[in-house]
C-alpha cells in the first residue's frame, strides 16, 4: 500500500470523526440528518446527496469503504493530482445516489428509505483504478487471491446489477448506488479530461 495522499487522508479522517461523534453522541441525530433519504419522503434534502458519502452504518461498513480508498485512492490521486482526484470523488458519488434514485424512480427497483455510505465513490474509485491499471493485481482479502483489477470490476459491477434486480425487501444495500459509482467514473474518465 502507498502512503495516504492528502485528499486520501482527508477523507478518510472525516468519515472516522463524523462515524466517532456519530457512535458517541447519538443524540445530534447526524444518521437522520447526513444520510440521504428517498426522494418521496419528506425527509428528503437534497445537500444530503452530498453529505450520506460520509455517514456509515456500522464499523465493518466504513471500515472496508475506507480500506478500499486508502488502497487504491493513493495511486490515482498521484496520477491525476489533488483536484481532479477530488473532483471525481465527489461527482461518483453525488452520481451513484442520483443513479439509485433514478432507478428507483423509473423502474421501481432499488428502493430505499434511507442510504449512506461512501460506496459509490469508492466503486468508482474501483473502476477508475480497473480501468487505468486493468492488469495490476490487487489482493483479496476473502478469499484471500489475487486477481486482476479489470476483472475485479467487471465481477462487482455484475454483482451490483444482479444484486439491485434481485434484492430481497429486507436488502439494505444499494447495489444501484454501487452501480451508479462505476457508471459515473467511466463517464469521468470518458468526457471529464477538462477538470483539473
Amino acid at each position: 500500500m502507498m502512503r495516504l495522499t492528502p485528499v486520501v487522508r482527508n477523507l478518510i479522517m472525516i468519515n472516522a470523526i463524523i462515524f466517532i461523534v456519530g457512535s458517541i453522541v447519538p443524540g445530534l441525530r447526524l444518521e437522520e440528518k447526513l444520510s440521504l433519504w428517498n426522494i418521496k419522503s419528506d425527509g428528503f434534502q437534497p445537500y444530503q446527496l452530498f453529505t450520506y458519502m460520509f455517514m456509515h452504518g456500522g464499523f465493518i461498513h466504513i471500515l472496508f469503504n475506507m480500506m478500499a480508498l486508502a488502497f487504491m485512492g493513493p495511486i490515482l490521486e498521484s496520477v491525476w493530482g489533488q483536484n481532479r482526484f477530488l473532483a471525481f470523488y465527489v461527482i461518483t458519488g453525488i452520481g451513484a445516489g442520483i443513479f439509485n434514485i433514478l432507478i428507483d424512480l423509473f423502474f421501481g427497483v432499488g428502493t430505499f428509505g434511507l442510504m449512506m455510505g461512501a460506496s459509490g465513490a469508492v466503486y468508482g474509485v474501483l473502476t477508475a483504478f480497473g480501468i487505468l491499471f486493468p492488469n495490476m493485481e490487487i489482493m483479496l482479502l476473502i478469499p484471500p487471491i489475487p486477481i486482476k483489477a479489470k476483472y475485479l470490476v467487471l465481477i462487482l459491477g455484475g454483482i451490483a446489477l444482479f444484486s439491485g434486480f434481485n434484492a430481497s425487501p429486507g436488502d439494505n444495500t444499494a447495489h444501484f448506488a454501487h452501480l451508479g459509482g462505476i457508471v459515473m467514473a467511466i463517464l469521468f474518465i470518458q468526457f471529464g479530461g477538462r477538470i483539473r
